[in-house]
């Protein structure tokens, strides 16, 4: 069953699953309805996410979140060199990563992302940079579209002209000869 606020979003769905159109803030399901609930890099998007943390713990004996340490994108390319705006605006969206384990009692486990990734979340493309040029895998992701188009106009003029002149490749080609990378995804489980 899944969960989703957002018309728009839910007309995005390729999934046959069912899905309800909710708030994580208010289930409307009963206590226990579920063995478990997972919410994959949505927390931030969440009006309180205290409050849909504990609903989670309400609705299911088990949780997992899928989240981001955001400060670990500070070493991470495309966000250090091209759209530093976004860990500006997503320090103050996103739940400290202790706080979560905190709240649900569980545990933290790294996510390393693999260099095939096609989630196309944030990091999704770290050994791709060209994928961030392309205007649909930026729409895909929840970032982009927040920042002003001057600051995303300025981030990829950038990134492309660093393509081309194999500045980026002297940065981060050794980033090329790794299967995975560790840039701050986390699961919190209980």
């Amino acid at each position: 069953m899944a969960v989703e606020p957002s018309v728009e979003m839910i007309k995005q769905r390729t999934s046959d699953a069912p899905v309800v159109r909710a708030d994580a803030v208010a289930l409307p399901f009963a206590d226990r309805s579920f063995d478990a609930a997972i919410a994959i890099l949505t927390i931030h998007h969440w009006p309180d996410p205290d409050a849909g943390l504990d609903e989670m713990r309400r609705v299911a004996s088990r949780q997992l979140i899928l989240t981001h340490t955001i400060t670990d994108l500070n070493d991470f390319w495309l966000t250090r060199d091209y759209f530093p705006e976004i860990v500006q605006n997503d320090l103050l969206r996103f739940q400290p990563l202790q706080h979560v384990a905190e709240k649900l009692g569980g545990r933290v486990e790294i996510v390393p992302v693999p260099a095939d990734c096609v989630d196309g979340h944030l990091g999704a493309f770290w050994k791709r940079p060209e994928a961030y040029l392309d205007t649909d895998v930026r729409a895909g992701m929840s970032v982009f579209p927040r920042l002003d188009p001057a600051v995303v106009e300025r981030g990829v003029a950038q990134l492309t002209d660093d393509l081309r002149s194999g500045v980026w490749e002297r940065r981060n080609g050794h980033l090329r000869d790794l299967d995975e990378i560790d840039i701050g995804y986390r699961i919190v489980v209980t």
